[in-house]
């Protein structure tokens, strides 16, 4: 064996891990929490969202977003979904790119960038615009029981003394992708809108039918799965 390849070699491995790290490693994660007022008490969930800028030669792509909507379960068989979507005159799904971030520049009166945000420490409130589309399931089962839920007004579909409390956003240690399963290595992306919604990986679209079936206007212009879940 010729060993005079052995050092170029593991160069230029070292600098393709490298390079495949700073390309797919997240520019932040954050925990988004979702707490609703039920007349049993307090309710909540929360999920760790991880923010990918484009870091690659072609500029194709886009900023994205990897994790799933927040399933708050209030119990007796009502619940509250916050999406990973917002509402711009019509479903825009990008808006989760951004909610840390512009909750951070509100709470902070500054504007912040990206290259911050891992550094940032706090818990801020998401309000008005950057709170994401809110659904509920009379049958967490069926997407066609879906509706609309108006951050002012839960009563409306889950019925008197039920008020959307504080919805917070807090970023989160980012780990060493792709070892980030926990503890030191960082917080892994939350995972179990499935189980919680089990048509969702069904045929025949079932998330633009739990759309549909809500009344969001643009079901037809996105991937309606990644209102849910993304990858």
């Amino acid at each position: 064996m010729n060993f005079k390849w052995v050092g170029p070699i593991v160069l230029l491995a070292a600098l393709f891990i490298g390079d495949q790290i700073r390309i797919n490693r997240p520019s932040h994660k954050y925990r988004l929490t979702v707490e609703v007022e039920t007349p049993q008490g307090r309710k909540s969930a929360s999920g760790v969202l991880a923010v990918h800028p484009d870091r690659g030669y072609s500029r194709g792509g886009h900023t994205r977003t990897v994790g799933d909507a927040v399933f708050v379960d209030l119990g007796g068989g009502k619940n509250l979904v916050a999406l990973l979507a917002h509402l711009d005159g019509k479903l825009d799904l990008d808006g989760t790119n951004y909610v840390a971030l512009r909750a951070y520049g509100a709470g902070g009166g500054k504007r912040v960038s990206f290259n911050e945000m891992n550094r940032l420490t706090g818990t801020v409130p998401v309000k008005g615009a950057l709170i994401p589309v809110l659904v509920s399931f009379a049958d967490p089962a069926n997407p066609g029981t879906a509706r609309a839920v108006l951050p002012d007004d839960l009563a409306a579909v889950l019925g008197n003394g039920y008020r959307l409390g504080e919805i917070t956003a807090e970023v989160v240690p980012n780990g060493f992708w792709p070892l980030d399963f926990g503890g030191a290595l960082g917080e892994p992306v939350t995972r179990g809108i499935a189980a919680k919604l089990p048509w969702l990986n069904g045929p025949d679209n079932p998330a633009a039918t739990a759309l549909r079936a809500a009344g969001l206007p643009g079901v037809e212009a996105i991937d309606a799965k990644e209102a849910f879940t993304r990858k």
